[in-house]
């Protein structure tokens, strides 16, 4: 790692015109001087791009159609120059001493292609912070704080994830995910399918953990602000959005990084257990779901078949 490494703030923007200027100032009024911020804007219908280009030579624009969170993120991807890549979602906030607390881990550790870290989640209407409920992925608010023990720490799942096939960390949001750029190279580019446009951070996600050591940082550097409106975190059929995500994963990492089967084959059978619970699978994971089928053995999908069972009986 150079002692003085450019950092890449990579934004990714579909029509979030009112949020748009508070990240695009957040990047640029980092602590850390070396920094370039990349605006992806994927065809957005607001006033999105005025904004964008009020900026003029102070970000890297990147203008394109539509086409959801992974092409987004991979055409960011493509026009960073960094040495570290921040991902930073136009709804989001990073506090100034962001980029100089992940650039001071990767000198640290110089064994580590990513540093995830964590968010202050909080209510855009009453400034309330929330906590997640993972079961359901819903949010409350923290009533009490409590000092708790930091879980800063080093990282290494590979073996965890080809020998047991379980991913066992909670990654965040986009927000909270720095990579390498040599090592981001190595996964890129993500899929991208017209009928799902968000949370390609999964396949991010999932991958870092499956393919290299990481660190994990315990300190909120990045404010995520539920608004309603997030991608996710507040929508309506959020069971079949989460059983997509996991297919489309599952899927393309099957395809794409087969030594980690044992992962996707469990990552399918969770998908068909939400699907199983909801009742419905629509036209385009029918097809995802025959052609991973048809490429696995009758063994394995016996499994498969017998795992989403037992899924569907503990949600």
């Amino acid at each position: 790692m150079k002692h003085k490494p450019l950092v890449s703030i990579l934004i990714n923007n579909y029509n979030y015109g009112r949020f748009i200027s508070e990240a695009i100032d957040s990047a640029l009024n980092q602590t850390y001087p070396h920094i370039e911020v990349i605006v992806v804007d994927d065809g957005s219908t607001d006033n999105s791009r005025e904004i964008i280009n009020n900026y003029k030579d102070k970000i890297i624009p990147v203008l394109k159609d539509n086409g959801g969170q992974a092409s987004a993120f991979n055409a960011g991807f493509a026009a960073t120059k960094g040495d570290i890549i921040c991902i930073l979602d136009a709804d989001d906030i990073a506090l100034p001493e962001k980029v100089t607390e992940v650039v001071n881990i990767f000198r640290e550790h110089l064994d580590i292609d990513w540093c995830f870290h964590s968010l202050k989640i909080t209510d855009i209407k009453t400034g309330a912070v929330l906590k997640r409920v993972h079961r359901d992925n819903a949010y409350t608010p923290i009533t009490k704080h409590k000092e708790r023990e930091n879980l800063s720490r080093k990282c290494d799942f590979r073996l965890h994830m080809i020998k047991k096939g379980k991913a066992p960390f909670i990654a965040p949001a986009s927000s909270g995910l720095c990579f390498t750029s040599s090592f981001i190279k190595q996964i890129l580019p993500l899929p991208v399918y017209e009928a799902h446009k968000t949370s390609a951070d999964r396949c991010l996600t999932f991958t870092a953990i499956a393919l290299s050591k990481g660190f994990f940082l315990d300190k909120e550097l990045t404010v995520q602000r539920i608004h309603g409106n997030n991608a996710y975190t507040a929508m309506d059929g959020r069971q079949q959005y989460m059983a997509r995500a996991i297919l489309i994963m599952a899927n393309w990492m099957r395809a794409k990084f087969p030594e980690f089967t044992k992962f996707t084959n469990k990552s399918l059978a969770k998908s068909l257990s939400i699907y199983w619970r909801t009742g419905e699978v629509e036209v385009p994971a029918r097809e995802i779901i025959k052609n991973y089928l048809d490429s696995v053995s009758p063994l394995e999908r016996l499994e498969i078949s017998l795992r989403a069972y037992y899924y569907s009986l503990k949600l």
